[in-house]
């Protein structure tokens, strides 16, 4: 099977609520997540501690501006190029 990464036009978002003391450990915890997932390029979307948790949403970049896109060389192989 061919990398499911290069299916992604530009990024994947994950959402969750994560049980932390603080927003920083929120941010430690989701980086890791990611990291563990093998997306290294990641930025905070949204970030709220609230009770005895934080809600987030992280974006993890497959592919930024002037990349080589996978999904591109997708469409050239089925148009026969």
């Amino acid at each position: 099977m061919q990398d499911v990464f290069s299916r992604v036009l530009d990024a994947i978002d994950i959402e969750t609520y994560l049980i932390c003391e603080s927003e920083d450990e929120c941010k430690e915890i989701i980086y890791g997540i990611l990291n563990k997932m093998g997306l290294k390029d990641v930025s905070i979307v949204f970030i709220e501690h609230n009770g005895p948790g934080a809600r987030v949403r992280a974006r993890g970049y497959i592919h930024k501006p002037g990349d080589t896109y996978g999904w591109l060389e997708i469409n050239r192989r089925a148009d026969g190029q």
